[in-house]
């Protein structure tokens, strides 16, 4: 019988890693779809980014279900358990980064739909590929359980974060040289700035991995620390 629960908790694990992985791959699409209309000005795909958020809510509550009903039915005890609590986790910083995509696309929305003469010129596509990166990263560890890289995506956290001041001091010349560009340049502030959170949140799930495949909470102890952590040897 503790065979067969074994095994049966096993199935319910696969599966609801699956769905998370889903969900990951849904998000990255919001990201891309919201930059491309930024960048496009497509007001349509804009649309759709922001439509599309009501799925990523429902598959939000859908795995929360299910991780609940694990717990509920499975008990599960040590690693199990943890690696259920890391799973929700995982959902809600996925459904965060689904919101940053939402609000890029509103962002993207005011801009292209006003007079675009005063909006700054100032380029976000670098740090938005650096943060999609690194959410790819954090969904391939998750799928296999790979610590390792939790490192490599918290240096490129930092990459991030130093392109969003770099941004910002490009803003702030703007809107001090010519005060017309202060609410567009407030617009682009506010997009770059979702940019750095997608970054932020990728981050947090690679730390999840960690925790997941280790048990080792690294989210305070610095790269050199998730290192040590994180090394085979």
């Amino acid at each position: 019988m503790n065979e067969h629960i074994a095994k049966q908790f096993d199935v319910d694990l696969s599966n609801i890693r699956t769905r998370v992985l889903q969900l990951g791959g849904l998000v990255e699409k919001q990201v891309i779809q919201a930059m491309a209309a930024l960048e496009d000005g497509d007001l349509a795909l804009a649309d759709l980014v922001i439509d599309q958020d009501h799925l990523v809510n429902r598959h939000e509550i859908e795995l929360d279900e299910a991780c609940t009903h694990i717990i509920a039915r499975r008990q599960p005890t040590a690693s199990d358990l943890r690696t259920v609590m890391m799973v929700i986790k995982t959902i809600t910083d996925l459904e965060r980064i689904g919101d940053e995509a939402k609000k890029i696309a509103k962002k993207s929305r005011t801009l292209h739909a006003t007079d675009t003469r005063f909006a700054p010129r100032v380029p976000l596509q670098h740090a938005a590929a650096l943060a999609l990166d690194m959410l790819r990263k954090a969904l391939d560890a998750f799928a296999r359980s790979d610590a390792t890289v939790a490192a490599q995506i918290a240096r490129q956290d930092q990459e991030v974060d130093a392109e969003f001041k770099a941004i910002m001091r490009q803003l702030i010349t703007f809107m001090m040289e010519d005060p017309r560009t202060i609410t567009p340049s407030l617009d682009v502030l506010f997009i770059a700035k979702s940019i750095e959170r997608i970054g932020d949140h990728a981050k947090n799930l690679s730390e999840y991995v960690v925790y997941m495949a280790k048990g080792r909470d690294v989210r305070h102890i610095g790269i050199e620390g998730i290192e040590r952590e994180t090394s085979d040897g």
